[in-house]
Protein backbone atom coordinates (compact mmCIF):
# COMPACT_ATOMS: atom_id res chain seq x y z
CA UNK A 1 0.00 0.00 0.00
CA UNK A 2 2.79 2.37 0.95
CA UNK A 3 4.57 1.62 -2.29
CA UNK A 4 1.47 2.63 -4.22
CA UNK A 5 1.09 5.88 -2.25
CA UNK A 6 4.74 6.67 -2.81
CA UNK A 7 4.54 6.34 -6.57
CA UNK A 8 5.46 9.53 -8.41
CA UNK A 9 3.06 10.95 -10.94
CA UNK A 10 3.74 14.33 -12.57
CA UNK A 11 6.53 15.07 -10.04
CA UNK A 12 4.31 14.40 -6.99
CA UNK A 13 3.49 11.26 -5.09
CA UNK A 14 0.03 9.75 -4.94
CA UNK A 15 0.08 10.44 -1.19
CA UNK A 16 0.56 14.19 -1.80
CA UNK A 17 -2.31 14.26 -4.28
CA UNK A 18 -4.55 12.48 -1.78
CA UNK A 19 -3.65 14.92 0.99
CA UNK A 20 -4.53 17.89 -1.24
CA UNK A 21 -7.79 16.21 -2.31
CA UNK A 22 -8.72 15.46 1.32
CA UNK A 23 -8.03 19.06 2.36
CA UNK A 24 -10.14 20.51 -0.48
CA UNK A 25 -12.92 17.97 0.10
CA UNK A 26 -12.78 18.62 3.84
CA UNK A 27 -13.21 22.38 3.49
CA UNK A 28 -16.11 21.76 1.08
CA UNK A 29 -17.80 19.44 3.59
CA UNK A 30 -17.25 21.96 6.38
CA UNK A 31 -18.80 24.63 4.19
CA UNK A 32 -21.79 22.51 3.27
CA UNK A 33 -22.66 21.02 6.66
CA UNK A 34 -21.05 23.18 9.36
CA UNK A 35 -21.03 26.77 8.07
CA UNK A 36 -24.63 27.56 8.98
CA UNK A 37 -24.39 26.10 12.51
CA UNK A 38 -21.12 27.99 12.95
CA UNK A 39 -22.76 31.23 11.82
CA UNK A 40 -25.69 30.55 14.14
CA UNK A 41 -23.25 30.14 17.03
CA UNK A 42 -21.43 33.36 16.11
CA UNK A 43 -24.72 35.26 15.96
CA UNK A 44 -25.79 33.77 19.31
CA UNK A 45 -22.63 34.92 21.08
CA UNK A 46 -22.78 38.36 19.44
CA UNK A 47 -26.33 38.77 20.67
CA UNK A 48 -25.22 37.74 24.13
CA UNK A 49 -22.66 40.53 23.90
CA UNK A 50 -25.46 43.00 23.15
CA UNK A 51 -24.99 43.23 19.39
CA UNK A 52 -28.04 43.42 17.17
CA UNK A 53 -27.59 40.87 14.38
CA UNK A 54 -29.97 40.32 11.48
CA UNK A 55 -29.57 36.60 10.81
CA UNK A 56 -31.16 36.59 7.34
CA UNK A 57 -29.13 39.58 6.15
CA UNK A 58 -25.96 38.08 7.64
CA UNK A 59 -26.53 34.80 5.78
CA UNK A 60 -27.44 36.52 2.51
CA UNK A 61 -24.63 39.07 2.47
CA UNK A 62 -21.70 37.48 4.34
CA UNK A 63 -22.12 33.71 4.57
CA UNK A 64 -21.84 32.85 0.85
CA UNK A 65 -18.83 35.10 0.03
CA UNK A 66 -17.15 33.88 3.24
CA UNK A 67 -17.60 30.27 2.17
CA UNK A 68 -16.28 31.03 -1.32
CA UNK A 69 -13.22 32.82 0.06
CA UNK A 70 -12.40 29.93 2.39
CA UNK A 71 -12.69 27.40 -0.45
CA UNK A 72 -10.54 29.46 -2.83
CA UNK A 73 -7.94 30.25 -0.13
CA UNK A 74 -7.68 26.66 1.11
CA UNK A 75 -7.54 25.25 -2.42
CA UNK A 76 -4.79 27.70 -3.37
CA UNK A 77 -2.67 26.85 -0.30
CA UNK A 78 -3.16 23.12 -0.89
CA UNK A 79 -2.35 23.26 -4.60
CA UNK A 80 0.81 25.36 -4.28
CA UNK A 81 2.14 22.79 -1.82
CA UNK A 82 2.45 20.45 -4.79
CA UNK A 83 5.39 20.62 -7.13
CA UNK A 84 4.46 22.07 -10.47
CA UNK A 85 4.95 19.33 -13.12
CA UNK A 86 8.00 20.08 -15.20
CA UNK A 87 6.25 18.76 -18.28
CA UNK A 88 3.80 21.68 -18.10
CA UNK A 89 6.45 24.38 -17.69
CA UNK A 90 6.79 26.52 -20.79
CA UNK A 91 8.91 29.64 -20.77
CA UNK A 92 8.04 32.76 -22.74
CA UNK A 93 8.70 36.48 -22.37
CA UNK A 94 10.60 36.41 -19.05
CA UNK A 95 8.10 34.14 -17.34
CA UNK A 96 6.69 30.63 -17.49
CA UNK A 97 3.40 28.79 -17.02
CA UNK A 98 4.10 28.02 -13.34
CA UNK A 99 4.49 31.68 -12.41
CA UNK A 100 1.43 32.64 -14.46
CA UNK A 101 -0.80 30.05 -12.80
CA UNK A 102 0.46 30.95 -9.32
CA UNK A 103 -0.26 34.61 -9.95
CA UNK A 104 -3.72 33.83 -11.28
CA UNK A 105 -4.43 31.75 -8.17
CA UNK A 106 -3.17 34.50 -5.84
CA UNK A 107 -5.24 37.03 -7.77
CA UNK A 108 -8.35 34.93 -7.20
CA UNK A 109 -7.63 34.76 -3.46
CA UNK A 110 -7.23 38.55 -3.29
CA UNK A 111 -10.36 39.16 -5.38
CA UNK A 112 -12.51 36.90 -3.20
CA UNK A 113 -11.09 38.49 -0.06
CA UNK A 114 -11.95 42.01 -1.16
CA UNK A 115 -15.32 40.79 -2.39
CA UNK A 116 -15.94 39.58 1.15
CA UNK A 117 -14.94 43.01 2.48
CA UNK A 118 -17.42 44.70 0.12
CA UNK A 119 -20.20 42.37 1.30
CA UNK A 120 -19.31 43.20 4.90
CA UNK A 121 -19.66 46.89 4.05
CA UNK A 122 -23.08 46.12 2.55
CA UNK A 123 -24.11 44.31 5.73
CA UNK A 124 -22.88 47.08 8.06
CA UNK A 125 -24.66 49.66 5.92
CA UNK A 126 -27.84 47.58 6.09
CA UNK A 127 -27.68 47.34 9.89
CA UNK A 128 -26.89 51.05 10.33
CA UNK A 129 -29.60 52.16 7.88
CA UNK A 130 -32.14 49.89 9.58
CA UNK A 131 -31.26 51.36 12.98
CA UNK A 132 -31.27 54.89 11.54
CA UNK A 133 -34.67 54.22 9.98
CA UNK A 134 -36.05 53.47 13.42
CA UNK A 135 -34.47 56.47 15.12
CA UNK A 136 -34.22 59.17 12.42
CA UNK A 137 -35.42 60.11 8.97
CA UNK A 138 -34.75 59.33 5.34
CA UNK A 139 -31.82 61.75 5.21
CA UNK A 140 -29.71 59.59 7.53
CA UNK A 141 -30.49 56.47 5.48
CA UNK A 142 -29.38 58.17 2.28
CA UNK A 143 -26.18 59.33 3.99
CA UNK A 144 -25.44 55.70 4.90
CA UNK A 145 -26.04 54.61 1.30
CA UNK A 146 -23.75 57.35 0.02
CA UNK A 147 -20.85 56.43 2.31
CA UNK A 148 -21.45 52.74 1.59
CA UNK A 149 -20.89 53.39 -2.12
CA UNK A 150 -17.92 55.60 -1.33
CA UNK A 151 -16.24 52.95 0.88
CA UNK A 152 -16.92 50.23 -1.69
CA UNK A 153 -15.18 52.33 -4.33
CA UNK A 154 -12.16 52.75 -2.04
CA UNK A 155 -12.06 49.01 -1.27
CA UNK A 156 -12.28 48.22 -4.99
CA UNK A 157 -9.32 50.50 -5.74
CA UNK A 158 -7.37 49.01 -2.81
CA UNK A 159 -8.10 45.51 -4.12
CA UNK A 160 -6.90 46.46 -7.58
CA UNK A 161 -3.63 47.83 -6.22
CA UNK A 162 -3.22 44.73 -4.02
CA UNK A 163 -3.53 42.44 -7.04
CA UNK A 164 -0.99 44.54 -8.94
CA UNK A 165 1.41 44.61 -5.98
CA UNK A 166 1.31 41.01 -4.70
CA UNK A 167 0.00 38.94 -7.60
CA UNK A 168 1.89 40.59 -10.46
CA UNK A 169 4.83 41.83 -8.32
CA UNK A 170 4.63 45.31 -9.76
CA UNK A 171 5.87 48.16 -7.58
CA UNK A 172 3.03 50.53 -6.74
CA UNK A 173 5.49 53.42 -6.44
CA UNK A 174 6.55 52.89 -10.05
CA UNK A 175 2.91 52.74 -11.08
CA UNK A 176 2.13 55.97 -9.25
CA UNK A 177 5.17 57.59 -10.85
CA UNK A 178 3.92 56.49 -14.25
CA UNK A 179 0.50 57.88 -13.41
CA UNK A 180 2.13 61.14 -12.41
CA UNK A 181 3.52 61.53 -15.91
CA UNK A 182 0.04 61.48 -17.36
CA UNK A 183 -1.52 63.06 -14.28
CA UNK A 184 -2.34 66.32 -16.00
CA UNK A 185 -4.27 64.55 -18.73
CA UNK A 186 -6.08 62.34 -16.21
CA UNK A 187 -6.91 65.35 -14.05
CA UNK A 188 -8.42 67.15 -17.02
CA UNK A 189 -10.46 64.13 -18.07
CA UNK A 190 -11.59 63.42 -14.49
CA UNK A 191 -12.24 67.02 -13.51
CA UNK A 192 -15.98 66.80 -14.05
CA UNK A 193 -16.23 63.55 -12.07
CA UNK A 194 -14.23 65.11 -9.22
CA UNK A 195 -16.49 68.16 -9.25
CA UNK A 196 -19.56 65.91 -9.06
CA UNK A 197 -18.00 63.98 -6.17
CA UNK A 198 -17.29 67.20 -4.23
CA UNK A 199 -20.82 68.41 -5.03
CA UNK A 200 -22.24 65.18 -3.59
CA UNK A 201 -20.48 65.89 -0.28
CA UNK A 202 -21.89 69.42 -0.33
CA UNK A 203 -25.40 68.04 -0.86
CA UNK A 204 -25.11 65.60 2.04
CA UNK A 205 -23.67 68.05 4.53
CA UNK A 206 -25.56 71.19 3.48
CA UNK A 207 -28.78 69.14 2.96
CA UNK A 208 -30.68 71.39 0.52
CA UNK A 209 -32.79 68.32 -0.29
CA UNK A 210 -33.05 64.64 0.56
CA UNK A 211 -34.45 61.46 -0.94
CA UNK A 212 -38.22 61.73 -1.22
CA UNK A 213 -38.27 65.51 -1.72
CA UNK A 214 -40.02 67.01 -4.73
CA UNK A 215 -37.73 69.40 -6.59
CA UNK A 216 -37.87 71.83 -9.46
CA UNK A 217 -34.41 72.23 -10.99
CA UNK A 218 -33.92 73.89 -14.37
CA UNK A 219 -36.81 72.51 -16.45
CA UNK A 220 -37.18 69.28 -14.45
CA UNK A 221 -39.77 68.68 -11.74
CA UNK A 222 -39.91 65.40 -9.88
CA UNK A 223 -39.15 63.35 -6.77
CA UNK A 224 -35.60 62.50 -5.68
CA UNK A 225 -35.10 58.73 -5.59
CA UNK A 226 -31.33 58.50 -5.07
CA UNK A 227 -28.34 60.75 -4.42
CA UNK A 228 -25.22 59.05 -5.73
CA UNK A 229 -21.52 59.82 -5.95
CA UNK A 230 -21.88 61.36 -9.40
CA UNK A 231 -25.52 62.25 -9.96
CA UNK A 232 -28.94 62.67 -8.41
CA UNK A 233 -31.72 60.46 -9.77
CA UNK A 234 -35.14 62.11 -10.13
CA UNK A 235 -38.48 60.52 -11.02
CA UNK A 236 -40.27 63.23 -12.99
CA UNK A 237 -43.97 64.02 -13.00
CA UNK A 238 -44.10 62.26 -16.39
CA UNK A 239 -42.72 59.14 -14.61
CA UNK A 240 -39.42 59.27 -16.49
CA UNK A 241 -36.12 58.67 -14.70
CA UNK A 242 -33.63 61.52 -15.00
CA UNK A 243 -29.99 61.64 -13.81
CA UNK A 244 -28.80 65.15 -13.02
CA UNK A 245 -25.05 65.65 -12.32
CA UNK A 246 -24.51 66.72 -8.72
CA UNK A 247 -22.52 69.74 -9.87
CA UNK A 248 -25.61 71.06 -11.62
CA UNK A 249 -27.70 70.35 -8.52
CA UNK A 250 -25.32 72.53 -6.51
CA UNK A 251 -24.77 75.30 -9.08
CA UNK A 252 -28.40 75.60 -10.23
CA UNK A 253 -31.31 77.22 -8.42
CA UNK A 254 -33.15 74.29 -6.83
CA UNK A 255 -36.72 74.84 -5.67
CA UNK A 256 -37.51 72.28 -2.97
CA UNK A 257 -41.27 72.02 -3.25
CA UNK A 258 -41.46 69.61 -0.31
CA UNK A 259 -40.23 72.32 2.09
CA UNK A 260 -42.86 74.91 1.19
CA UNK A 261 -45.17 75.89 4.03
CA UNK A 262 -48.27 76.37 1.85
CA UNK A 263 -49.62 75.80 -1.67
CA UNK A 264 -51.03 78.75 -3.56
CA UNK A 265 -53.82 79.13 -6.11
CA UNK A 266 -54.43 82.39 -7.97
CA UNK A 267 -57.64 83.18 -9.90
CA UNK A 268 -58.19 86.40 -11.88
CA UNK A 269 -61.67 87.18 -13.19
CA UNK A 270 -62.16 89.93 -15.77
CA UNK A 271 -65.84 90.89 -15.59
CA UNK A 272 -67.72 92.33 -18.54
CA UNK A 273 -68.40 96.11 -18.54
CA UNK A 274 -72.15 95.50 -18.18
CA UNK A 275 -71.65 94.32 -14.60
CA UNK A 276 -72.88 96.96 -12.15
CA UNK A 277 -71.24 97.83 -8.82
CA UNK A 278 -73.89 96.03 -6.74
CA UNK A 279 -73.33 92.77 -8.61
CA UNK A 280 -69.55 93.16 -8.16
CA UNK A 281 -70.00 93.61 -4.41
CA UNK A 282 -72.32 90.58 -4.22
CA UNK A 283 -69.74 88.57 -6.15
CA UNK A 284 -66.95 89.59 -3.77
CA UNK A 285 -69.08 88.72 -0.72
CA UNK A 286 -70.03 85.36 -2.23
CA UNK A 287 -66.43 84.45 -3.10
CA UNK A 288 -65.38 85.44 0.43
CA UNK A 289 -67.89 82.92 1.77
CA UNK A 290 -66.67 80.22 -0.63
CA UNK A 291 -63.09 80.74 0.52
CA UNK A 292 -64.12 79.72 4.05
CA UNK A 293 -63.19 76.22 2.89
CA UNK A 294 -61.86 73.98 5.70
CA UNK A 295 -58.63 73.29 3.79
CA UNK A 296 -57.93 76.94 2.92
CA UNK A 297 -55.70 78.61 5.49
CA UNK A 298 -55.19 82.13 4.08
CA UNK A 299 -57.08 84.10 1.46
CA UNK A 300 -56.79 87.41 -0.42
CA UNK A 301 -59.76 88.89 -2.34
CA UNK A 302 -60.16 92.37 -3.82
CA UNK A 303 -61.23 94.35 -6.86
CA UNK A 304 -57.83 94.69 -8.45
CA UNK A 305 -58.43 97.09 -11.32
CA UNK A 306 -60.88 98.69 -13.70
CA UNK A 307 -59.77 97.79 -17.22
CA UNK A 308 -59.73 100.25 -20.10
CA UNK A 309 -62.79 98.72 -21.76
CA UNK A 310 -64.84 99.49 -18.66
CA UNK A 311 -64.79 96.05 -17.11
CA UNK A 312 -63.56 94.95 -13.70
CA UNK A 313 -60.66 92.73 -12.67
CA UNK A 314 -61.25 90.63 -9.53
CA UNK A 315 -58.20 89.03 -7.90
CA UNK A 316 -58.69 85.83 -5.89
CA UNK A 317 -55.75 84.28 -4.06
CA UNK A 318 -55.84 81.50 -1.48
CA UNK A 319 -53.41 79.15 0.27
CA UNK A 320 -53.69 75.60 1.58
CA UNK A 321 -51.34 73.49 3.67
CA UNK A 322 -48.58 71.66 1.66
CA UNK A 323 -51.01 68.87 0.82
CA UNK A 324 -50.44 66.40 -2.06
CA UNK A 325 -51.17 67.62 -5.58
CA UNK A 326 -54.26 65.43 -5.90
CA UNK A 327 -55.86 66.90 -2.77
CA UNK A 328 -54.83 70.42 -3.80
CA UNK A 329 -56.42 70.00 -7.23
CA UNK A 330 -59.60 68.78 -5.55
CA UNK A 331 -59.75 71.97 -3.46
CA UNK A 332 -59.24 74.11 -6.59
CA UNK A 333 -62.02 72.24 -8.36
CA UNK A 334 -64.46 72.76 -5.49
CA UNK A 335 -63.65 76.48 -5.29
CA UNK A 336 -63.88 76.99 -9.07
CA UNK A 337 -67.22 75.19 -9.35
CA UNK A 338 -68.65 77.16 -6.45
CA UNK A 339 -67.53 80.48 -8.04
CA UNK A 340 -69.04 79.43 -11.40
CA UNK A 341 -72.36 78.62 -9.72
CA UNK A 342 -72.24 81.95 -7.86
CA UNK A 343 -71.64 83.90 -11.08
CA UNK A 344 -74.46 82.04 -12.84
CA UNK A 345 -76.81 82.93 -9.98
CA UNK A 346 -75.80 86.59 -10.15
CA UNK A 347 -75.96 86.57 -13.96
CA UNK A 348 -72.35 87.79 -14.19
CA UNK A 349 -70.23 87.04 -17.23
CA UNK A 350 -66.46 87.20 -17.59
CA UNK A 351 -64.28 88.24 -20.49
CA UNK A 352 -61.89 85.43 -19.84
CA UNK A 353 -60.79 83.51 -16.73
CA UNK A 354 -57.07 83.09 -16.07
CA UNK A 355 -55.75 80.75 -13.41
CA UNK A 356 -52.26 79.95 -12.13
CA UNK A 357 -51.66 77.33 -9.44
CA UNK A 358 -48.57 76.79 -7.37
Amino acid sequence: MNSFLDKIFLDNSIREYLVVAVVILGIYILKKFFSKPLVAAIIFFLRLAGRQIDKKAFNDLILKPLEQFLIVFTSFIALISLKFPRIFIFSFYRTDTQIILERIGLSLVIVYFFRLLIRMIDYLAYVISKKAGEESGQEENQLVIFFKDFLKAIVFIAGLFTVIKFAFRYQISELLTGLGIVGAALALSARESLENLIASFIIFFDKPFAVGDTLKVQNITGTVEKIGLRSTRIRTNEKTYVSVPNKQMVDSIVDNLSLRTQRRADLRLELKPATNAQRVQELLDGIKTILQHPKIENRVLFLEDVVQQGGYLVHVEYYTAPIPAEAFNQVKQEVNLAIIQLMEGLNIEVVGPKQVAG
